[in-house]
């Protein structure tokens, strides 16, 4: 393989068919930078940045919500839904909220803002749902919903339960979670596959699924499998693992998601109706025992990653950058780490990934991250029940 000798300051060399490496750490790409590309570097570094604490205090944050009026949302795994108002951590927690299983990945998980929601006060949380008298699967079992509701003071009011994936499974790994609207007023809901990777592949089960809803929590005519028999109407792609990370591009308004591999093959992905991702069909991971699942990394109408993360770093949260501090990152994405603790910048050209660095190596295990209204990036932390800030120095 030949070596392309463009690189850029404090970022990785880009090798020909778009190998990025940064010691042992590898992210595969399947479209191969070219020298215009790897010369329009992003000249921002770490150097340049600061990271202030903006609230501590939080058990096992998840996720965060800018209000209009300046306070944050933030749901905690544990079940709680919490109040940070001028950078302190309100003591009192917001009631309202729906039984909730907390167990294994499992708990209160996204929360996210309607777009108009200076004039409908929408918010929408998604959960660990365990079952209900009636619904299908495992009894003792569990699976993602979304509800959406309003805040009056401290407590939720209007709360109505949208949807909820079938069936209820015991198992309490990848119940994915993430909400994204885009701009024709619908909302897109990540749902792993629970620990049953062949129910990926099943249309007629809502594992390892990516959603389609109207924001009433209705199902759209025209999704890709309202006329499939058998087919849950409600999806939009399916052949997913554990998918915790979604976010709209800012201009093309094209959905980006990215899941869980096993060891190896977490997946960056660009979101199409009716697409198969391939999960367990196709992989680039290998199991925890280090059994083979798939000897297939592609087959014939199976999507592939825009990249790969090999080993895995556990991505979780996602931003595109377009703020104007951090103007020459701008289409650029910010992806969390989990496992190894860190941000990672990926350069974006089109719908392609050209390049990648890693910022703030050991950061906290990061399980969200967002651009704020000021412009800002604010980045969650699990494991030290923290959300900071990065700004630019000066």
């Amino acid at each position: 393989m030949k070596k392309n000798t463009f690189s850029f300051k404090n970022s990785l060399p880009i090798l020909a068919g778009g190998l990025l490496l940064t010691g042992s750490m590898a992210l595969i790409s399947h479209s191969t930078a070219t020298p215009t590309e790897t010369k329009s570097a992003k000249k921002i570094t770490e150097a340049d940045l600061k990271v202030e604490t903006v609230v501590e205090g939080l058990e096992m944050p998840w996720s965060t919500a800018f209000l209009p009026n300046g306070d944050l949302l933030v749901t905690e795994r544990v079940g709680k839904l919490r109040l940070v108002k001028n950078g302190k951590l309100d003591p009192q927690e917001i009631t309202g909220l729906p039984s909730i299983l907390y167990k294994g990945q499992g708990g209160l998980l996204d929360v996210a803002l309607h777009p108009d929601y200076k004039n409908n006060g929408w918010i929408y949380i998604s959960y660990a749902s365990p079952k209900a008298q009636g619904e299908e699967g495992d009894d003792g079992g569990a699976n993602t919903a979304l509800l959406r509701a309003k805040l009056k003071d401290h407590a939720l009011t209007d709360v109505q339960v949208l949807f909820k994936a079938i069936p209820n499974v015991k198992a309490n790994v990848h119940f994915g979670g993430r909400i994204v609207f885009d701009k024709k007023g619908y909302v897109f809901l990540s749902l792993g596959e629970r620990g049953q990777k062949e129910n990926s592949q099943n249309l007629g089960k809502d594992q390892g699924k990516v959603v389609r809803l109207h924001e009433d929590g209705k199902i759209p005519t025209d999704n890709p499998f309202v006329k499939t028999a058998g087919a849950r109407p409600e999806i939009w792609t399916y052949g997913h693992r554990n998918p915790q990370g979604m976010t709209i591009h800012p201009t093309t308004g094209v959905i980006w998601e990215h899941e869980h591999g096993p060891q190896g093959g977490d997946e960056l992905n660009i979101i199409q109706p009716g697409k198969n991702y391939g999960w367990p069909s196709i992989t680039f991971g290998i199991d925890y025992d280090n059994s083979i699942i798939s000897k297939d990394t592609a087959r014939a109408g199976m999507e592939q990653p825009v990249v790969y993360w090999k080993p895995s770093i556990a991505p979780c949260g996602m931003t595109f950058v377009t703020s104007n501090k951090f103007k020459e990152w701008n289409g650029d994405l910010l992806v969390g780490s989990l496992k190894f603790m860190y941000l990672q910048h990926l350069v974006v050209k089109g719908n392609k990934v050209v390049s990648r660095e890693i910022l703030f190596d050991k950061l906290g295990r990061v399980r969200d991250v967002r651009q704020g209204p000021d412009g800002n990036i604010y980045v969650v932390l699990e494991n030290s029940g923290k959300i900071v800030k990065i700004s630019p120095k000066a």
